[in-house]
C-alpha cells in the first residue's frame, strides 16, 4: 500500500520519492502547436518520455499558442499532414437526450483546490512557484492510481503569460489573440486528423492558421472570448461527428482563451510543475492562479476531467446532476441572446453525461458568462444561498432575497457540496454550497495577495510570514468573495451579494412575475368526508391500498403528524418475485449519498432546506427581466384539494386536465393510452397550457377503464415533452388516488411532478376520523382527539417531512434541485417500461414489460369489484407478517426450527435432523431474493467431503452485523460476542461503544457455566471473552473514547446501514437505561439520534482522512468501512480502496434490528447481491481487489447464503438477525418498543430476565452452517473457499417462470458474469494492515523520553515543527497511552509544544495527561474524538490581524470529544463541538451548528457565532457572548432553553472557565471581558437542555454544592 510523507522544515513540495521520479500516464506527450510553419522537430519528446511509461495510453497535450515556441517548452511539427478520414459515425440526434444515470455512476470524485491572486493585478512567477507548492501540500486530498503512482488529476489554471510568449514573438497583439491548451490522441495519425479538425473549422469561422490565431477585425475582450467560445463548441460539434466516441474524447479543448489557460493532467500535485516546462520558465508570469488537486474514485480516470476546467475548479459533489442535465437538455434549444446572433443552436449540447459534474456545471457556468453574466452572478443563480431563515443576510444584504426568488423561476440549483473556485480572467474567486460542506480558508498579506485553499498552511509560512498577514478568514454556506484583479478590490460575501442584487430591480420583478398560491384560492379543508364509507373501500382495493396501508401509513400519520417507525428490516420478496400484486411504486428503489457525497440532517438543519415549488413555464435563463414568466408559487408539493380545483380552473396558467386510464382487456392499451396521453399534452403544452393537471379520479369508478398508474403517467409525459424540448414551458401536477404514503410523494416529484394532490389519502384520513371505532378510542384515551380537518393537516405535514428526509438522504436540501432528478433504482422493470417512461434509470435485472404492468394493474382495480360486499380491507401483509399475507423469511416456523436445531438454551441438545429440516424449509419457501434466482453450477466432478478444508477455516471468516448495545440487550449482544470469539470469528460492536469490562478473557466460570463478573450470562466457559473484535464508529460517535478505539482489532466506519441508507441511527429514550447512557456519555431516558452524515465525511478526501486518522491511533487494527448496496456502490468502494481501507463490506437494504422510518425499510437501498457484484467487478477491473477484503452481510440465514456470497465475490460473510434467532429471538418485531418478550432487544431488566440464549446456541448454527458450506464445495468439485470465492460463472439464472408470473424477462447475467482473476482470498485475509507511512508522531515517539515518560508516568516537555500534511498528529501518542494506561489512568504529563500549521485532526483522541500547545492555525476536526488532556492554540505573536476576527481553526472541531479542556484564541468554523460529549473549551466565535448534537460538556464563545446554534442539544452547557444583541436570532429553540446566566454556579463556571483561557492564549478579548465582569457577564446566554435545567448552574432553586466540573455524568 502506498505511503506518503512530505516532511521538510517549511514546505511539502516533494515526497519520499521526489517530484521527478513519478510515472505518467502519458505517452510520449507532446506539447505542440495546432499548426506551426517552417520549424523542425527539435526532439523534446525524448524528454518528456522520461515522465511516461508507454504502456499506459493518454492524450497528448498540445498547447495552441499563436507562435513557434521555444524549443525547451515545446516540439513543432513541420508540417500538417490531413489524413483521409474514417466512416463518420451516424449523427446523433440530441434534441432532448436525457441523462443516463450508468454512466454518471461512472465517475465520483473530490478534491482540494484554491488560488492565489494579487489585487494590484501585478503578474509574477511567484505566483506559480506559490501554487504549485501549495498543490504539493495538498497531495493526500488527492488520490492515484492502481499502480500507487500515477495521479488522478492535478492542474493550474492561469492568466495566458503573454510575456513567455513575446520572448519568441514580440509583435504579438495582446488584445487580439487567443491561446488554447488541446489534449489529442495518442497517435500520429489520429493526432493529424484532429488537427485538422481544428484547422477546417477555425477556417470557417474566418480565423487564419498560421501558428497563431488572429482573430476577426475589431474582435478584442468579450467579443473575442465569445468568439473563441463558439469555435470550441464547433470543434466539439465536429469531432463527435467524424470520429469515433473513444477517440473523440481524447481530443479535448482545455482552454481556448484570450485571458486564461490551463495547464492539467493526469499527475500528482508534485509533478505538474516538472512536466509542463512552461511553468518553470522564470518568465511564465501570472496576476493569478487556481490549483486543482483530484480524488477520482475510478482507477482510470480520463484526461479532460482533471482540473481546473475552463471556467471553475470545484471540490464536491452535484448530487442533482441526472436532473440538472435533464432539464438543461429540455431548455437548450429555446436559449436565445442577441449577443449570439442567432448562433445559439451552434452551441447545443451543453452538457453531456459521460463527462463529470464538475465538467457540466463549468459548461453552463462558462455559458452564462460568454452571454454577459458576471462571473459572481452566473454562480449565486447556478450554487444558490439559503437565503430564508439567515439572520445575518436579512440584516446585511437583504436585498440579495429577491434575487434569488426571481431566478428560482428561470433556473433549478446545482446542489451538493460545493466550494468552486473560479475566474474570468479579470476577476478570481470562490463560493461554497448553502449547506458549507467542504472547508474554504482565505488570507490576505500586506502586499495585497489574496490566498484562497481547502486548507491553511499549504505554503509552509504560518510562522516565517505571520506578520504580513493581516487578515484571516473563511468561506461560510453559501458566501463568496472575489478578487477583482482588473479594478484592484477584494469584496466579501455581502458585498459581492449586494452588488449582484443590485444590478436589476428584482423586487419589482418578482412581484410582477410571482403569484403565491393563495391568490388563487383561500385553502379550505372539508370537515366531514365526501365518499360513501362503501365507496371508499372499493377506491382503496381498486388502487392497491391495504390495511397496513391504510392504518400504519395513512392513519398513523393523520393521528400523530409524524412518519411511522418499525423494525426487523424487510424480508418480503422483492416485488418483481412477489406472486402478489404491487403498486408500480414499489418496483424502485431510494437512492442515498454515502461516501462521495454526503447525506444531510432535515431534522436539525432543515433552516438549509425548502419544499417550494413552482407553476408555470420557465422562460429564457440567458434573458432576465420584468416579464421572463409568470408563476405560482408553492410553498409544498403537496396541494389540499381546494387548492387542487383553484390550479385546475387559473385561466394564466390556462391549465389543462387530463384525465389518465386505459381500456381493460386490450392488449396494449396502456401504452397506446400512455402514447395519446403524451401526444394531448404535447398540443395543448404548444398552444400555451403552462400548467397539466394529470388526474385519475373517477366520479364513478368504471371496471372498463382502470387508470394509468400515476407514476407511468407522469413520468411519461415529462420525458416526452423533454425529448419534444417543451419541458420547461409547462409544469406537471398530479391529482391522484395512488399516492398516499411518502416515498410515492417523492416518487411522482423525482420524475417530473411538480405537485400533487392526494385525495384518496385525504378521504381516508376523513372516514378514519369519523369511523366508530376511531371515536371510541378518541373517549377512552387511547388516541389524541385530532378534528378532522387536523387530520389531514397532519397527513400534509407527515408527508412533507418525508419528502425534506427523503431528500436529504441524497443531500439535497431544495425541492426545485430534486425535482425531476430521477434518484431512484428500478429493480424489476424492463426497459420498454423504462425507456418511455423513466428515461436514464437505472434498471439492471429487466423485469416486468408494459403489458406486464397493464395486467397487473388491471387486476388491482379489478379487486374494486367484488361480487359481495367488502367490509375492510385486504392486510397483504407486506409490513407486518401475517398467516395470509407476504412470505417473510425471518419467520416463526423458521425461529422455531432453527431454536430446536441448536438446543435452545445450553446447547447440548443440538439437532442435525432438525437443522436438515431448516434448510429444507428454504428450500421449499418462495422465492425472496435475487439468490434465489440463481443455482449453482460445476465444472468440476465432485470429491469427497474429507478433501474439503475443515469448518474451522470456514467459520473463521463468519462475522455479525453491527448490532449496538441498546438496540438489543446486554445479554444478547455479549452471549453474541463470546460466541463468535470461540470460532474465530469476528463480532461486532455496533454503534455506542463497550464496556472494558468486556476486554478481560473469563477465569471464575463455575461447573454449570456461570461466572460471578456476568451473573446474567449462562453457558459459560473459562477462557470466554466477551469483546467485539470490529469496534464501530458511527456518525453519533457513542462511546468512542481512545481506549475502545486501541482495543479493537478491526475499527469500522458505518457509513450507511441497510434499514435506513442515508439517516442516522436512533436510540428510543426508554431504551437509554443508566448503563447505555454511561457508555455513551448522555443522559439516561433521553432519545439518541445519530447525525445522518458522519460530519467529518462529506466527501471521499474526507472519508480517507478518517481511515488516516484510525490508523494512526491503532496502526494494528485494520480499517473497514461499511456501505449499503446501489447502483453505482462499485465506484465508491474503489475510492474507499484508494483512501486506504483495508475491508469493505457491503450491506443488503433488508437488515435493521432498531427503530427505523417504514418507508426507509421498504423502499431504500438495493439487494445485496447486486452491491456485492458490483464491488467485486469494479475492484478487480481497476485492479484493487487484492488490496481490500470484502465483507457482505444482508440477510444471511444458512450455508446456500454464503456461498452464493463467495461465487459474488466476498471474502466474509456477516450474520444479523438469525444470529439473534440463534440466541433466543422469536421474532415479535416490538424491538423498536422496548417491550421484547424474550429480552432480546429490550433494556428493561424484568425481560432481559427472560433471555433464553447460551453461546453454545450461535456457535452449534455457526458449526451446521459451515457443514452445509463443506457439503456444497463437495457436492461442486472444490476443495475450498480460496477456489470459489469470486466465481460467478458457477452460477446460473433458475427457470422461475412457474413459480412467479413476474419473473420470465428477469435478467440477472450482471449477477453471473466472471469478473476475472482476484488472487487468493485468505492471503487478503492475512495481509498486514495498510499503513499511513512515516509520520510526525513516530518520530516523537522514537524519542526515547516520551517512551519512558509514557511508560512511567513521568513529566516531559518537548518542542516540534509542524506543517498541514502532519494529519491526525499526536494521535498515535495518546493510542500509546491509551493502550498502557485506559482512557483515565495516566498519571504522567507530556507537555507538547509545536510551531506552524496543524494538518487535519490535530489533536484527535487527546488523552488525559497531554498537554499540547500550537503556535500557528489548525485545519478540520481539532480534538476529534478527545478524551482528556488539554489542547491550545493561538496565532504567531507577531500576526498583524486580531484574534478574535480570525479564523484560527476549521470545521468540525472537538466532534465527539468525551473529554478534556481546549482554548482557541481565534474563530472556528463551522458545527463547533457538534456531539461533544463532556470537554470544556473556550473559542472566540464559530461558524453555524455550533453545540449541534451535543449531550455534555462546556461551550464558551466570546464573539458571534453563526445560525442554528444548539439544534439537538441534549445536553451540556453553553455560554455565548452577544455583543451584538442578535444572538437570540441564531438559536435553534427546539430543545434548549435560552437564558441569561442566573445562578452563582453558573457565573463562577463560565468565570473560572474564562479565566483558564486568558492564563493560557492570552487573548485580548477575554482580557477586556474580564477586566470590566460585573458588565459584560450580563452580555452572555446561556443554553440550557431539558436535561440541565435542574443543575446548580442552571437553576437558582438548586443548592450550589460545588463548581460544575463537567456536566454530564
Amino acid at each position: 500500500m502506498e505511503t506518503r510523507t512530505f516532511r521538510s522544515a517549511r514546505t511539502c513540495a516533494e515526497t519520499e520519492r521526489g517530484a521527478i521520479a513519478h510515472k505518467v500516464p502519458v505517452s510520449s506527450a507532446k506539447v505542440i502547436p495546432a499548426a506551426a510553419v517552417g520549424r523542425k522537430a527539435t526532439g523534446q519528446r525524448s524528454s518528456l518520455k522520461e515522465f511516461a511509461p508507454a504502456s499506459k495510453a493518454a492524450p497528448r497535450a498540445a498547447s495552441l499558442t499563436p507562435r513557434a515556441l521555444p524549443t525547451n517548452h515545446v516540439e513543432v511539427v513541420e508540417d500538417v499532414i490531413v489524413q483521409e478520414a474514417s466512416p463518420a459515425p451516424a449523427k446523433i440526434d440530441r434534441r432532448g437526450q436525457v441523462a443516463d444515470m450508468e454512466t454518471i455512476l461512472k465517475e465520483r470524485d473530490a478534491c482540494g483546490v484554491g488560488f492565489i491572486a494579487s489585487l494590484k493585478n501585478v503578474a509574477s512567477h511567484t505566483i506559480v512557484q506559490q501554487a504549485l507548492t501549495a498543490l504539493g501540500c495538498m497531495e493526500h486530498r488527492g488520490a492515484c492510481s492502481a499502480d500507487n503512482d500515477s495521479g488522478d488529476g492535478a492542474g493550474l489554471m492561469v492568466q495566458v503569460p503573454w510575456k513567455l510568449l513575446k520572448k519568441e514573438t514580440p509583435t504579438l497583439n495582446e488584445t487580439t489573440t487567443g491561446v488554447g491548451m488541446i489534449f489529442m490522441p495518442n497517435d500520429d495519425a489520429l493526432e493529424i486528423q484532429c488537427k485538422s479538425i481544428f484547422e477546417e473549422v477555425a477556417a470557417s469561422e474566418g480565423l487564419k492558421v498560421a501558428g497563431m490565431w488572429e482573430g476577426k477585425e475589431g474582435q478584442v475582450g468579450d467579443e473575442l472570448e465569445r468568439e473563441l467560445f463558439i469555435l470550441r463548441k464547433l470543434v466539439e460539434k465536429k469531432k463527435t461527428e467524424v470520429l469515433n466516441a473513444d477517440v473523440a474524447s481524447d481530443f479535448y479543448v482545455c482552454t481556448l482563451s484570450n485571458r486564461t489557460m490551463v495547464y492539467k493532467g493526469m499527475l500528482r500535485s508534485v509533478v505538474v510543475g516538472a512536466y509542463f516546462k512552461d511553468l518553470q520558465d522564470p518568465d511564465f508570469e501570472t496576476p493569478f492562479a487556481i490549483y486543482h488537486r483530484r480524488f477520482s474514485t475510478n482507477t482510470t480516470p480520463k484526461w479532460p476531467l482533471a482540473q481546473p476546467m475552463r471556467f471553475l475548479g470545484h471540490n464536491g459533489e452535484i448530487n442533482t446532476l441526472q436532473g440538472n442535465l435533464n432539464w438543461v437538455a429540455s431548455r437548450e434549444h429555446e436559449l436565445e441572446h442577441p449577443i449570439w446572433k442567432g448562433r445559439e443552436e451552434e452551441l447545443t449540447p451543453l452538457c453531456d453525461a459521460a463527462e463529470s459534474d464538475s465538467a457540466n456545471l463549468d459548461h453552463v457556468a462558462e455559458l452564462l458568462v460568454r452571454t454577459g453574466f458576471e462571473a459572481p452572478e452566473s454562480l449565486m443563480l447556478l450554487i444558490p444561498e439559503a437565503y430564508r431563515n439567515h439572520p445575518d443576510l436579512e440584516k446585511t444584504y437583504p436585498e440579495v432575497t429577491e434575487f434569488y426568488e426571481f431566478y428560482e423561476g428561470l433556473q433549478e440549483g446545482w446542489d451538493g457540496p460545493a466550494l468552486i473556485v473560479f475566474s474570468d480572467g479579470k476577476r478570481v474567486g470562490a463560493r461554497l454550497d448553502r449547506n458549507g460542506l467542504r472547508p474554504a480558508r482565505f488570507w490576505r498579506t500586506s502586499d495585497d495577495i489574496i490566498y484562497v485553499a481547502s486548507e491553511v498552511g499549504v505554503l509552509g509560512d504560518v510562522i516565517t510570514n505571520a506578520e504580513n498577514i493581516v487578515a484571516k478568514g473563511r468561506l461560510g454556506p453559501g458566501q463568496m468573495i472575489v478578487a477583482d484583479i482588473s479594478e484592484g478590490t477584494f469584496m466579501e460575501n455581502s458585498e459581492v451579494s449586494r452588488s449582484i442584487a443590485q444590478k436589476n430591480p428584482y423586487k419589482e420583478w418578482v412581484k410582477n412575475s410571482i403569484r403565491p398560491l393563495k391568490a388563487l384560492s383561500a385553502p379550505d379543508i372539508p370537515d366531514a368526508p365526501i365518499m360513501q364509507s362503501s365507496d371508499l373501500i372499493k377506491m382503496q382495493c381498486a388502487t392497491g391500498m391495504g390495511a397496513e396501508d391504510a392504518q400504519m401509513i395513512v392513519e398513523a400519520m393523520a393521528q400523530t403528524g409524524v412518519e411511522p417507525t418499525y423494525c426487523m428490516g424487510d424480508d418480503i420478496p422483492l416485488a418483481v418475485l412477489s406472486s402478489k400484486n404491487h403498486v408500480l411504486y414499489n418496483y424502485f428503489k431510494q437512492r442515498f449519498a454515502q461516501v462521495t457525497n454526503p447525506a444531510i440532517d432535515p431534522l436539525r438543519e432543515g433552516l438549509v432546506m425548502s419544499l417550494e415549488t413552482r407553476l408555470g413555464g420557465r422562460g429564457n435563463l440567458l434573458m432576465p427581466s420584468a416579464n421572463a414568466y409568470t408563476q405560482v408559487l408553492l410553498k409544498s408539493p403537496i396541494l389540499l384539494e381546494s387548492e387542487m380545483a383553484a390550479i385546475q380552473k387559473d385561466t394564466i396558467l390556462k391549465s389543462k386536465t387530463f384525465q389518465v386510464d386505459f381500456e381493460a382487456g386490450t392488449e396494449g392499451s396502456l401504452e397506446a393510452s400512455l402514447r395519446k396521453l403524451c401526444a394531448d399534452v404535447e398540443a395543448d403544452v404548444k398552444a400555451g397550457c403552462q400548467c397539466v393537471v394529470l388526474s385519475d379520479k373517477q366520479e364513478k369508478m368504471d371496471s372498463g377503464k382502470p387508470p394509468i398508474p400515476m407514476l407511468l403517467a407522469v413520468g411519461a409525459v415529462h420525458h416526452h415533452l423533454i425529448k419534444t424540448g417543451l419541458r420547461s414551458d409547462t409544469s406537471i401536477v398530479a391529482d391522484t388516488v395512488s399516492c398516499f404514503s411518502t416515498h410515492h410523494a417523492a416518487m411522482l416529484i423525482g420524475y417530473g411532478a411538480h405537485a400533487i394532490c392526494p385525495h384518496l389519502a385525504y378521504e381516508t384520513c376523513r372516514q378514519w376520523r369519523m369511523s366508530p371505532r376511531t371515536q371510541s378510542l378518541v373517549r377512552s384515551g387511547k388516541v389524541p382527539d385530532v378534528s378532522v380537518v387536523n387530520a389531514q393537516k397532519n397527513f400534509k405535514k407527515s408527508t412533507e417531512k418525508g419528502i425534506l428526509k427523503i431528500l436529504s438522504k441524497m443531500g439535497i436540501s431544495l425541492l426545485q434541485c430534486y425535482h425531476g432528478a430521477q434518484i431512484f433504482e428500478a429493480y424489476g422493470l424492463g426497459n420498454d417500461v423504462v425507456d418511455l417512461c423513466f428515461k436514464g434509470s437505472v434498471s439492471r435485472i429487466g423485469g416486468m414489460t408494459l403489458q406486464d404492468l397493464q395486467a397487473e394493474t388491471e387486476g388491482t382495480w379489478a379487486k374494486g369489484f367484488p361480487e359481495k360486499p367488502m367490509t375492510k380491507l385486504e392486510d397483504f401483509g407486506f409490513i407486518q407478517s401475517r398467516a395470509k399475507g407476504e412470505y417473510h423469511t425471518n419467520n416463526q416456523t423458521m425461529a422455531k426450527l432453527l431454536h430446536k436445531s441448536v438446543g435452545m438454551g445450553n446447547g447440548s441438545g443440538k439437532d442435525s435432523d432438525a437443522y436438515k429440516a431448516y434448510m429444507k424449509h428454504f428450500e421449499d419457501s418462495p422465492v425472496a431474493v435475487l439468490r434465489d434466482c440463481l443455482e449453482f453450477k460445476s465444472d468440476r466432478k465432485p470429491i469427497s467431503i474429507d478433501e474439503v478444508e475443515g469448518a474451522d477455516k470456514i467459520m473463521s471468516r463468519f462475522c455479525t452485523g453491527g448490532m449496538s448495545l441498546g438496540a438489543i440487550s446486554r445479554e444478547t449482544h455479549e452471549t453474541i460476542a463470546i460466541a463468535v470469539n470461540r470460532i474465530g470469528g469476528k463480532s461486532n460492536s455496533g454503534e455506542g461503544g463497550e464496556d472494558p469490562s468486556r476486554w478481560v478473557h473469563m477465569s471464575d466460570v463455575d461447573a454449570e457455566g456461570k461466572s460471578s463478573s456476568v451473573p446474567y450470562l449462562r453457558g459459560l466457559q473459562n477462557g470466554d471473552i466477551a469483546t467485539s473484535r470490529i469496534k464501530q464508529v458511527a456518525s453519533g460517535r457513542f462511546g468512542v473514547t481512545p481506549q475502545f478505539l486501541v482495543n479493537a482489532d478491526q475499527l469500522e466506519i458505518k457509513v450507511a446501514q441497510g434499514a435506513k441508507p442515508g439517516e442516522g441511527g436512533q436510540l428510543p429514550g426508554p431504551k437509554v437505561s443508566p448503563y447505555i447512557a454511561d457508555l455513551r456519555r448522555s443522559k439516561p431516558g433521553v432519545p439518541l439520534i445519530s447525525p445522518p452524515p458522519h460530519h467529518d465525511i462529506y466527501s471521499i478526501e474526507d472519508l480517507s482522512q478518517l481511515i488516516y486518522d484510525l490508523h494512526m491511533i491503532n496502526p494494528n487494527a485494520k480499517v473497514s468501512v461499511k456501505l449499503v448496496s446501489e447502483a453505482g456502490i462499485g465506484v465508491i468502494a474503489s475510492g474507499v480502496a484508494k483512501a486506504n481501507a483495508d475491508v469493505i463490506q457491503v450491506s443488503g437494504h433488508d437488515g435493521g434490528t432498531g427503530a427505523s422510518p417504514i418507508s426507509s425499510i421498504k423502499h431504500a437501498g438495493g439487494p445485496m447481491e447486486m452491491g456485492l457484484a458490483e464491488v467485486h467487478q469494479v475492484l478487480v477491473k481497476n485492479e484493487l481487489r487484492e488490496r481490500v477484503v470484502v465483507r457482505v452481510d444482508g440477510g444471511v440465514r444458512n450455508g446456500r447464503d454464503i456461498l452464493m456470497g463467495a461465487a459474488l465475490g466476498a471474502d466474509e460473510y456477516g450474520f444479523g438477525t438469525v444470529a439473534m434467532i440463534a440466541t433466543g429471538c422469536i421474532m415479535a418485531r416490538v424491538c423498536h418498543t422496548n417491550n421484547c418478550p424474550v429480552g432480546v432487544a429490550s433494556q428493561k431488566e424484568e425481560l432481559r430476565a427472560r433471555f433464553p440464549g447460551a453461546p453454545a446456541d450461535l456457535v452449534n448454527f455457526f458449526h451446521f452452517v459451515a457443514e452445509e458450506v463443506r457439503e456444497e464445495l463437495a457436492a461442486l468439485g472444490y476443495k475450498s473457499m480460496d477456489e470459489f470465492i469470486g466465481r460467478a460463472d458457477l452460477l446460473k439464472q433458475r427457470d422461475l417462470d412457474q413459480h412467479v408470473r413476474k419473473t420470465k424477462n428477469l435478467d440477472l447475467s450482471f449477477l453471473t458474469t466472471f469478473a476475472g482473476p482476484s488472487g487468493k482470498s485468505s492471503d487478503r485475509i492475512k495481509q498486514v494492515t495498510h499503513t499511513n507511512g512515516p509520520c510526525l508522531d513516530d518520530r516523537i515517539l522514537a524519542d526515547p523520553e516520551i517512551v519512558d515518560a509514557i511508560k512511567n508516568e513521568k513529566m516531559v516537555s518537548k518542542s516540534y515543527e509542524i506543517i498541514n500534511v502532519d494529519r491526525a498528529a499526536l494521535g498515535r501518542v495518546a493510542g500509546q497511552i491509551a493502550m498502557q494506561h485506559g482512557d483515565k489512568g495516566f498519571a504522567g504529563t507530556l507537555k507538547l509544544s509545536l510551531s506552524g500549521s496543524g494538518g487535519q485532526s490535530f489533536g484527535a483522541f487527546c488523552i488525559q495527561g497531554m498537554e499540547v500547545k500550537l503556535v500557528g492555525e489548525a485545519n478540520d476536526y481539532v480534538g476529534k474524538s478527545m478524551g482528556g488532556g488539554e489542547i491550545v492554540i493561538v496565532p504567531p505573536p507577531n500576526s498583524g490581524f486580531k484574534p478574535e476576527a480570525a479564523s484560527l481553526v476549521g470545521n468540525t472541531c472537538l466532534y465527539g470529544a468525551t473529554g478534556g479542556q481546549v482554548f482557541i484564541n481565534g474563530r472556528a468554523g463551522e458545527r463547533f463541538a457538534v456531539r461533544n460529549s463532556m470537554c470544556e473549551t473556550v473559542v472566540e466565535g464559530t461558524g453555524d451548528h455550533c453545540c449541534e448534537y451535543m449531550t455534555g460538556g462546556v461551550v464558551v464563545a466570546l464573539g458571534s457565532v453563526g445560525r442554528n446554534v444548539a439544534a439537538g442539544m441534549t445536553g451540556g452547557l453553553g455560554y455565548f457572548y452577544d455583543g451584538e444583541g442578535d444572538f437570540c436570532d441564531k438559536v435553534n429553540a427546539e430543545i434548549v432553553a435560552v437564558q441569561r446566566v442566573s445562578t452563582d454556579a453558573g457565573a463562577t463556571q463560565l468565570k473560572r472557565l474564562v479565566m483558564a483561557h486568558v492564563e493560557k492564549t492570552g487573548s485580548p478579548k477575554g482580557t477586556a471581558l474580564l477586566a470590566n465582569w460585573d458588565v459584560e457577564l450580563s452580555k452572555f446566554w446561556q443554553l440550557v437542555p431539558p436535561a440541565e435545567k435542574n443543575t446548580p448552574e442552571v437553576n437558582p432553586m438548586v443548592a450550589a454544592t460545588e463548581p460544575m466540573v463537567a456536566v454530564s455524568a
